[in-house]
């Protein structure tokens, strides 16, 4: 996503990305002969669709300046607000071994992202970071509405009406931003939208079955992708500083998942 927001810029990418996607999902959700959501749970559909929007377009504009890992770090103040927001909005119990798990992933990658800074920033990098910034708050929000989301509507049913979404507000400002984009970045494209499909599908499996509160700190097990992809794929040199605080994300990630009893609460779901 980031090859294609620099290529044909964030609101092309995010705007052909999901017409893909939305005829992914739509097949998968005439395929599983789903019924129409009450008015309830397609309120909170579309309404998480929006949020969804606002999010990743500042996301994927403040990518264009900034390095991936670097963007992923500063984004990672989202699962920590969630996690409070999960107790005040969901009434989620939040332990103190949860507490003490975030804060250890957090520091972690505040080792990774501070190892990665120069300090050397221009007025670009400053708005991608303020950018990226406010999309991580939304993404906290998001990861709340993901929980309830997943407690009431089936993944393909939530991925269907996400992107349907997203396609209704961004198709609304086509006619006036949208470009045709070469025919050369169509794998790209496609790639980016079966992954954004995938990824959807699964987390919305896990969020059924998981209390948000026991979930949000495994969102940091996204740094360590960061820094092997980021080897892998465009040469970034794995430095001590990644690793030690790689090294942080994964404990706080098993110090969260070592809990006991960590199933869906349905007097929750029955309150929803």
């Amino acid at each position: 996503m980031k090859g294609l927001a620099l290529q044909i810029g964030a609101f092309n990418a995010i705007f052909w990305r999901g017409l893909i996607t939305i005829a992914l999902a739509g097949g998968l959700y005439c395929w599983q002969k789903s019924t129409w959501p009450s008015r309830s749970v397609l309120k909170l559909h579309v309404w998480r669709g929006f949020i969804v929007s606002l999010m990743a377009f500042l996301f994927f504009w403040g990518l264009k300046f900034l390095p991936v890992a670097e963007a992923i770090g500063l984004s990672f103040i989202a699962p920590l607000i969630a996690l409070f927001l999960s107790a005040l909005i969901l009434h989620e119990q939040i332990d103190r071994r949860t507490v003490f798990a975030s804060v250890i992933a957090l520091f972690g990658a505040g080792i990774v992202a501070g190892g990665r800074l120069n300090g050397d920033y221009s007025l670009e990098l400053g708005q991608g970071i303020l950018a990226v910034l406010c999309s991580a708050i939304l993404y906290a929000y998001n990861l709340i509405l993901q929980r309830q989301q997943a407690l009431l509507a089936t993944p393909v049913e939530i991925g269907f009406f996400q992107n349907l979404t997203i396609i209704l507000v961004f198709g609304a400002l086509a006619p006036i931003l949208a470009e045709v984009p070469s025919i050369t970045i169509a794998p790209q494209l496609f790639a980016a939208s079966i992954l954004g499909l995938f990824s959807l599908l699964i987390m919305s499996w896990a969020y059924a079955r998981a209390p948000a509160s026991t979930l949000l700190p495994v969102e940091y097990s996204a740094f360590a992708w960061a820094a092997l992809l980021g080897w892998a794929f465009f040469s970034e040199a794995i430095t001590l500083t990644t690793l030690l605080g790689t090294s942080m994300i994964v404990t706080g990630c098993l110090v969260a998942a070592w809990q006991n009893g960590s199933t869906v609460d349905h007097s929750e779901q029955s309150a929803l």
